[in-house]
């Protein structure tokens, strides 16, 4: 694709930057950071960088110039996302909506961050190589006083789990390998937050129809899980269809795994028994934004009738309308198209998968097909059908199953990367959530005791 190499080419050039650092003059460094200005010589962002490059670059620069490099590196990644998803868009045949104007900031939040801002901007001048703990520790009385602000817990839980992941690895000189992208996405992301208006709440109108799910995009990690719901919303009113998503986040003890994450799931997002047991969702006045996220509330949503998430995904994905995304989420780490594939070739080389649709090589993402559901990369493997999402990763566009139409023993069957959400009655997911049950009263009852002392 015209460009894109060139706009991830000074992206990396940033990124070569903050690794070393910019509190020294060096030669090289400069070079890097003049590769971002004159990847933005056309842009309206020409000016402000081409300083801030030049003052970064001789270890002069201050806090505003700092931004606009985070700006420039986000423009980049943002053209390079648009790039990708206006190519999405032309091969599924979907329109997307466009996104609303920014709101106006809150004044009164000022100090708070511009603590934020000095402290990233510390950050970029001693480099990932310089960080240690003194350091990184001094982010958190800055969260400590984010936290109460509702308006800046964005900004407070992405510095809080960017500091905690640079604390693990202090000290920085000794580290064998620098994750420099993931770095710099995290840094240029917080530092843009803390301009006022960044981190506003998005706008929701309330949303009235029928819901249809598609399918869950399970996250696990070791204290955390998240499941995100991808669904059609068909509005009351008769207007187009729409592609939405509905997310939950609870924190996790490590021994809760498999099927039992969905044990703590479940009580805080109905839709999960609804997609479990293959049934729309009846929505009334449910909060939704323009990005296509509803902020679930269970007391207005009710279970609708039975319906078959392929057959939504052949009827009306093709027809649905994806929502625009929010200007500091283009990033192409965030493309999540849903698409429905059939009729397309399988090859198996080793563990790569295959899926080959109209000429178009596509790898299966096996490693995102999560252990808590009856799906597995054979079935996959097998498959004449599938819902997916369409991401973009290491340079390619990759097919992450969600759902898939395979043969067993002569009869059409579908396995749901999600179909044990709402419970099961299949052995292996019976034995995951006892083993959480048990799991989750063994903390119980160790947090109360503790309590009681």
């Amino acid at each position: 694709m015209d460009g894109l190499d060139e706009a991830l080419a000074a992206v990396d050039a940033v990124d070569r930057a903050l690794v070393t650092g910019l509190l020294r003059p060096r030669p090289e460094r400069a070079a890097d950071l003049l590769e971002l200005a004159d990847a933005l010589a056309g842009s309206p962002l020409a000016g402000v960088v081409a300083e801030a490059a030049e003052k970064a670059g001789a270890a002069a620069a201050g806090e505003d110039h700092f931004v606009a490099l985070a700006a420039g590196r986000t423009a980049l990644l943002g053209a390079a996302h648009d790039a990708l998803t206006a190519l999405v868009d032309e091969t599924t045949g979907r329109t997307r909506g466009e996104p609303a104007p920014p709101a106006a900031g809150d004044r009164e939040t000022v100090n708070l961050l511009a603590a934020a801002r000095t402290w990233l901007s510390d950050l970029a001048r001693t480099g990932w190589q310089g960080i240690d703990h003194e350091l990184v520790g001094g982010a958190a009385p800055i969260v400590s006083a984010l936290l109460p602000q509702p308006g800046l817990r964005r900004l407070a839980t992405l510095l809080d789990g960017f500091a905690a992941e640079l604390a693990a690895s202090c000290p920085g000189a000794a580290l064998d390998r620098i994750p420099a992208r993931r770095w710099g996405d995290l840094w240029a992301r917080a530092l843009l937050l803390t301009c006022p208006g960044a981190a506003e709440p998005a706008a929701t109108a309330p949303a009235t129809g029928r819901l249809l799910p598609l399918g869950v995009d399970l996250h696990e990690h070791a204290t955390a899980a998240q499941a995100q719901v991808h669904a059609v919303f068909e509005p009351a009113d008769g207007t187009a269809p729409r592609l939405v998503r509905a997310s939950v986040s609870v924190p996790k003890p490590d021994t809760v795994v498999a099927a039992g994450v969905w044990q703590l799931l479940r009580p805080h997002l109905s839709l999960l028994a609804a997609l479990g047991e293959g049934r729309t969702m009846d929505l009334d006045g449910m909060p939704l934004t323009e990005e296509g996220d509803l902020l679930w509330d269970d007391t207005l949503a009710r279970a609708g009738e039975p319906a078959d998430a392929l057959a939504t995904a052949r009827v009306a994905l093709a027809t649905a309308v994806t929502p625009p995304v929010a200007p500091l989420d283009r990033h192409p780490a965030r493309i999540a198209e849903p698409v429905f594939l059939e009729g397309y070739e399988i090859r198996q080389d080793g563990d790569t998968l295959t899926f080959t649709v109209a000429g178009q090589p596509y790898t299966v993402d096996t490693d995102r097909i999560p252990a808590a559901g009856p799906l597995t990369p054979e079935a996959v493997a097998a498959s004449g059908a599938c819902i997916a999402l369409l991401r973009w990763d290491d340079g390619e566009f990759r097919v992450q199953p969600l759902a898939v139409e395979t043969t067993v023993r002569r009869k059409p069957v579908a396995l749901h990367a999600g179909a044990w959400a709402g419970g099961t009655t299949d052995k292996a997911g019976l034995r995951a959530e006892k083993a959480a049950t048990d799991a989750v009263t063994v903390l119980r009852e160790r947090a109360g005791r503790l309590l009681r002392k």
